[in-house]
């Protein structure tokens, strides 16, 4: 069984060699080790410091692409490869390398096609009472959202079965990590989670200036992939939210003209019909949601085959 470790990086030459220090060099039921590193278009010495450390593979970007194509970069080559299970970290050192084994330990047991690894948020001394706070409701809400028991959605420490990585596809630029959560669960991909240790932060964040900027990314990119697999449920809530509020100004309107002779009140009548209009609007975009929900099955059905072709070891 092979098993490649990739790390996605962006300048991360100083924190690098941290990394790759750590990683095991034996994994009981692991044949192969190999590392990779996925230069998303770094200014630094990164690339230079990745083949001084013997990097198995370097994946260069022309320029930087954002973290959910570095990641989906690295999984094209892993599994190009030949890899059995592909293991993400990040190049910033954030998390304990040594936690690897945890990590690949279910999926080799076949106890689980994805093992997130949780950080223990509550547990990590660096974050602040409100990150404390909207991480739990964040991981909760895309458990619930996804239909996984998970812990720490947003960790991008991360195991994954060939199998998984045959049916998954990023979509986004920003992120991977809510993605594939929603996917998997769509798809039925048996996820679990192991608690992992992080290290102190050598840098602050790349992917967002502070926590409110972090919260609205999130949430932005968890809504756009949840819409596009679930747009049946979304946009029927959306229009029954609607149509539930343009129906009190319809009653007010409907009592005054019972009970005053029909006189006045019309803008109730207006406001309460151009709600429900809108609410009606709203299911119907989801019957048309539906249809594309349908394509896009095919479609992903029609990728996974062409991976498996593409890539399946003879």
């Amino acid at each position: 069984m092979k098993l490649i470790i990739q790390i996605p990086c962006y300048n991360e030459a100083g924190t690098l060699p941290l990394v790759l220090a750590d990683i095991p060099a034996r994994i009981p039921g692991i044949d192969k080790i190999e590392t990779m590193v996925i230069d998303d278009g770094s200014t630094d010495e990164t690339v230079v410091v990745a083949k001084k450390l013997h990097v198995d593979h370097i994946i260069p970007l022309n320029f930087n692409h954002g973290l959910g194509r570095a990641f989906q970069a690295g999984i094209d080559h892993a599994l190009s490869q030949g890899a059995d299970i592909v293991v993400n970290t990040d190049g910033d050192n954030q998390y304990h390398s040594a936690d690897i084994e945890k990590l690949v330990a279910p999926i080799i047991n076949k106890q689980a096609q994805i093992v997130i690894g949780d950080r223990q948020t509550d547990q990590i001394q660096h974050f602040s009472w409100l990150k404390k706070i909207l991480q739990k409701i964040g991981s909760r809400t895309v458990a619930y959202l996804a239909g996984i028991d998970i812990s720490d959605a947003v960790s991008g420490f991360r195991a994954y079965s060939r199998s998984a990585l045959i049916n998954i596809n990023v979509t986004s630029d920003f992120s991977y990590v809510l993605d594939t959560i929603i996917q998997a669960g769509q798809k039925r991909i048996k996820i679990i989670s192991v608690p992992i240790a992080t290290n102190p932060p050598t840098r602050p964040s790349r992917l967002f200036g502070n926590i409110f900027e972090h919260v609205y990314k999130s949430t932005a990119n968890l809504i756009r992939v949840y819409i596009f697999y679930e747009p049946l449920k979304t946009f029927s809530f959306i229009g029954s939210i609607f149509c539930l509020i343009g129906l009190f100004p319809m009653i007010r309107f409907l009592y005054y003209y019972f009970h005053a002779a029909g006189e006045g009140h019309i803008q109730s009548l207006i406001a309460g019909a151009m709600f429900i209009v809108i609410g009606i609007q709203m299911f119907g975009l989801s019957i048309v949601g539906i249809l594309f929900q349908k394509q896009n099955r095919l479609t992903e059905e029609i990728l996974s085959q062409i991976k498996k072709d593409k890539y399946d070891k003879p």
